[in-house]
């Protein structure tokens, strides 16, 4: 799968879903402008040592993007959209795209794609969600329904082991 930043602003947004992508094998795409240097140090603390790991494409704008991805199914992230990101089906080389955290994606681009545009339900008088965290939920449905390719979905104990629990009774 595939995140894709258009001109974000916020290094320590950027870097949480860098470590995002990293830890679900997506691929990061950033549409420049970006309102921070990528050797920033809140941009790195936020990955932290997952930068090794991430798969990170770089463009001049969103039609550079466009030019580079031809046959790209975008969904598109906004409040403003008519679908709810639960009620589409995600295919495994999609693309969600997310706007800056000041403004979003503009109409102009959301106009030509009104059948893949999704939003994450919220109460009406909240503005929206951290741009981070929004990326995490879109990403985790997508992955869900694909199974979680690739990904662990079970986990150890470091100093104990799962046969040594007692159930609640």
């Amino acid at each position: 799968m595939h995140i894709v930043l258009l001109e974000p602003e916020i290094p320590q947004n950027a870097g949480n879903i860098a470590r995002t992508c990293a830890v679900t094998n997506t691929v990061l795409h950033l549409i420049k402008p970006l309102g921070f240097s990528v050797e920033d140090k809140y941009l790195k603390r936020a990955g932290l040592d997952y930068w090794k790991l991430l798969d990170i494409r770089y463009y001049e704008n969103f039609q550079d993007f466009l030019d580079k991805n031809p046959n790209a199914k975008i969904w598109m992230a906004t409040t403003k959209a008519k679908h709810v990101y639960t009620d589409v089906t995600f295919g495994e080389n999609d693309y969600l795209m997310f706007g800056k955290e000041s403004a979003g994606i503009p109409e102009e681009i959301l106009l030509q794609y009104p059948d893949t545009a999704i939003r994450i339900p919220m109460l009406e008088a909240a503005r929206s969600l951290n741009l981070s965290n929004s990326v995490a939920i879109i990403i985790y449905e997508a992955l869900r329904q694909q199974g979680f390719p690739g990904m662990l979905q079970e986990g150890e104990l470091h100093r104990h082991t799962w046969a040594e629990a007692k159930p609640k009774e």
